[in-house]
């Protein structure tokens, strides 16, 4: 296991408002740096997806799901005027934001969406723009949708079914999720400690087994952080990718350093999997402008994984 001195680079970390980061390798801590000298519970913002899609994936587990093929309709009351166009989105186009609702780029319509009475029905008013499938388009509204079939098809809140499937047996310090009408919020709303969500991180480096517990089917874990959607591969400056389920995908060729995945939240929270080399790393920044999460990612992929996998890196 390597060495990486994060303590040195403290003004570089306050300088551009990152409030800590950690890196495993396994299940073993490599560094650790937190802008108040220890680890808090704090928001996810939208990483929240990725945690989500996990759930998505033990449902379908516990057969409680029988495939993401499913449409919402058989899950989710709707206006019966849309039930067919409303019968064609299925489970997968959530998880891979290509429902064909009208959700113009970046969530704009989340603030509406937010302080609507009953969130579900106001996806569904939107209007369908393009074939299910056809089209991606960032949208909060579709992964509150997931929690809502999620709530459905467990008889429990997505925060009880986690503590009991997911967070329970990773041995989390806390945990806490904004509830809308009954339903906790899909496309953001969690709050965990940063080491507990470097151990979702570490859970799917290693195929969905903690310990002696197979908590999440390696096949899940490989068909949700696998490419489905080329997403936003080539949006600069380059603080996203590609598209899997509610995780977003960045081969070599993108990065310049490895193959990855990664839960993002806005203004630069990162989650980030390097399976090959075993690599989990966590980074949590002030939300200030969206494209300022480029000093996350500069943080990531030009210093900490080349760093740790023996690779030319920038000072910081």
């Amino acid at each position: 296991m390597r060495t990486l001195d994060l303590e040195s680079n403290s003004k570089y970390f306050s300088d551009k408002k990152i409030k800590s980061v950690i890196v495993l390798q396994g299940n073993e801590l490599v560094s650790e740096w937190y802008e108040n000298g220890k680890d808090a519970i704090g928001p996810l913002y939208s990483c929240t997806k990725s945690i989500l899609s996990a759930l998505i994936g033990i449902a379908l587990d516990q057969k409680l799901l029988t495939s993401v093929d499913q449409p919402l309709t058989d899950f989710l009351e709707h206006p019966p005027e849309i039930a067919a166009a409303l019968g064609q989105i299925t489970i997968k186009h959530l998880l891979t934001m290509t429902p064909g609702f009208d959700w113009p780029d970046f969530d704009k319509p989340y603030k509406a969406f937010k302080a609507a009475a009953d969130p579900v029905q106001f996806v569904f008013k939107q209007p369908m723009i393009s074939d299910p499938g056809a089209a991606f388009a960032y949208n909060s509204g579709g992964s509150h949708l997931l929690s809502a079939i999620l709530t459905r098809v467990t008889g429990m809140s997505a925060l009880s079914f986690a503590r009991d499937h997911l967070f329970g047996p990773l041995g989390f310090n806390g945990a806490r999720w904004v509830e809308r009408a009954g339903v906790n919020e899909g496309g953001t709303g969690l709050y965990l400690y940063g080491r507990d969500l470097a151990k979702i991180g570490s859970l799917f480096v290693q195929k969905g087994r903690s310990e002696d517990r197979q908590l999440l089917s390696a096949d899940w874990v490989e068909e949700s952080t696998s490419l489905h959607h080329r997403g936003l591969l080539h949006y600069e400056p380059p603080i996203y990718g590609a598209y899997g389920y509610h995780w977003w995908h960045s081969p070599e060729s993108h990065n310049g350093v490895c193959d990855c995945f990664f839960a993002f939240g806005h203004g630069g929270q990162y989650l980030l999997a390097a399976p090959q080399h075993h690599l989990v790393v966590v980074v949590r920044k002030q939300i200030t402008k969206r494209n300022d999460a480029i000093w996350s990612r500069r943080l990531i992929f030009e210093h900490i994984l080349p760093a740790c996998i023996g690779k030319e890196h920038a000072p910081l």
